[in-house]
């Protein structure tokens, strides 16, 4: 974990705010009161346990839109938590165990679906909040996949390529059974990359018996020689951009000249750096593991892309003052962007972030004391199971195109992944509308909304 996100999870986070049924939400005497569904299933009453914080998330849109309890408890939990424990054969000859985990949260609208974390501070319920979020915005986004994640606790960084490579096909082997083109489908996340998805994909060909069914279509984000699809690399970048497109107009923000801060400099944020660079707007802040830089005339985005490349880390970017994490939060911006890991912006940076808008970009970066914050104070958050969903939205292009053995340009990519977008956000303004709420909750009802259909309609077995 790098040492902002160290830092960061060492803070207290509040329960989630609501009335007295709405999850983890408090009494007047600040009490903690616990939802009757984390009552029926057991639930730990830590309120900064990332689980629980986005269910209860969920629980309180739920709660709003009457959605039924047997659904509230369905989605309250996965179907299956798979744990692997795996030997690998390290350079000097020397054996290391692995933990690998793949969480199957939720397939009512189809296959499971979500990425890969290769992260020494993998934890199971980290993989459980992330594959019930993917549950979420496929559903927000219209696409037929349900949601998954998984991961290996293992830092990429500190292994050989040859490491890596023996690690990523012996977790295949080891989760080969419960992965699949029709029925489990992994892609890239945080220390992870492309040519591990090939190495999966390979290994899974060699294990699979399915044969002439396109096995590259286990997983997504693979290079584009080996089945990838165009424009995936960016997708995710690329769909923040759209949704801040699409919402800063009624905001009063204009996209272009407007000043933006990003918190991680990536995949994820240098893509919607650079995105954004190119359509106008100024990137006058960026941090990430490494350190902070500020060019109050604007940052060259592909210049720092390239630099983070080379050098792991925005620190040392010529023609950038160097700041510490207080003056990064405290620079004053239209958009701020944290596209880094979980639970980094707290109370105490929701209290320091100046901008008027909040575009998530990261999975659940915000937790429910620091939103509360930023609310009070009027900040528009952009939730992250809408603005993060380019990536799955794209990741959905890449298997039909696997599917059905065809090909997209990445005008065609483009096309496509913004009218998932301007869909997704023209229900969450609906929602918000119809129901006078937040933007987290609409996004959440909106999503609970196809996931109610979808049930009614298939019912349950037996």
């Amino acid at each position: 974990m790098s040492s902002i996100a160290s830092k960061n999870a060492k803070k207290s986070a509040p329960a989630a705010k609501g009335s007295k049924t709405a999850a983890a939400s408090k009494g007047s005497g600040g009490e903690l009161i616990q939802h009757p569904i984390f009552d029926e299933l057991g639930f730990q009453t830590d309120p900064n346990n990332l689980y629980r914080q986005t269910v209860s998330s969920m629980l309180q849109a739920a709660d709003l839109m009457n959605l039924p309890s047997r659904l509230k408890l369905i989605l309250a939990q996965p179907k299956n938590e798979i744990m692997v424990n795996f030997p690998v054969r390290m350079d000097d000859g020397e054996f290391r165990l692995f933990k690998g985990y793949r969480v199957q949260h939720n397939n009512a609208l189809g296959p499971y679906k979500g990425g890969l974390r290769f992260h020494p501070d993998v934890h199971l319920d980290d993989v459980k909040s992330l594959a019930f979020l993917m549950t979420m915005k496929c559903s927000l986004v219209g696409v037929p996949f349900g949601g998954g994640k998984g991961g290996i606790k293992v830092d990429p960084y500190k292994h050989t390529k040859t490491e890596m490579e023996r690690i990523v096909r012996r977790f295949t082997a080891a989760i080969a059974h419960q992965i699949g083109p029709d029925y489990d489908i992994p892609a890239p996340d945080v220390g992870s990359n492309s040519q591990h998805m090939a190495w999966i994909a390979d290994t899974y060909s060699f294990l699979s018996e399915v044969g002439g069914h396109q096995p590259e279509a286990v997983i997504t984000g693979k290079p584009v020689e080996f089945g990838g699809s165009v424009g995936r690399e960016k997708a995710t970048g690329q769909g923040v951009v759209d949704t801040l497109v699409e919402m800063l107009p009624e905001i009063g923000v204009d996209i272009k000249g407007c000043k933006v801060s990003i918190l991680g400099y990536g995949n994820v944020g240098s893509w919607t750096g650079r995105i954004l660079h190119d359509r106008g707007a100024k990137i006058v802040a960026v941090m990430d593991h490494t350190g902070g830089i500020l060019s109050e005339s604007g940052l060259d985005a592909h210049a720092l892309a390239a630099h983070c490349s080379k050098v792991g880390g925005v620190a040392g970017f010529k023609g950038a003052e160097r700041i510490d994490a207080d003056e990064f939060y405290s620079t004053k911006v239209d958009v701020f962007v944290p596209a880094a890991l979980e639970q980094m912006i707290q109370e105490p940076e929701a209290r320091m972030i100046q901008c008027k808008v909040v575009a998530e970009g990261a999975n659940a970066p915000t937790t429910p004391a620091g939103e509360r914050v930023l609310e009070s104070r009027g900040i528009e958050v952009l939730p992250a199971i809408l603005c993060n969903a380019g990536g799955v939205t794209v990741s959905y292009f890449e298997w039909v195109q696997n599917k059905t053995c065809r090909a997209w340009d990445l005008e065609e990519v483009d096309a496509q992944l913004n009218k998932h977008m301007v869909r997704a956000a023209a229900k969450v303004r609906d929602a918000r509308k119809k129901y006078k709420c937040n933007l987290r909750t609409a996004a959440y009802i909106a999503a609970l909304e196809r996931l109610r259909a979808a049930y009614e309609i298939r019912g349950l077995f037996p």
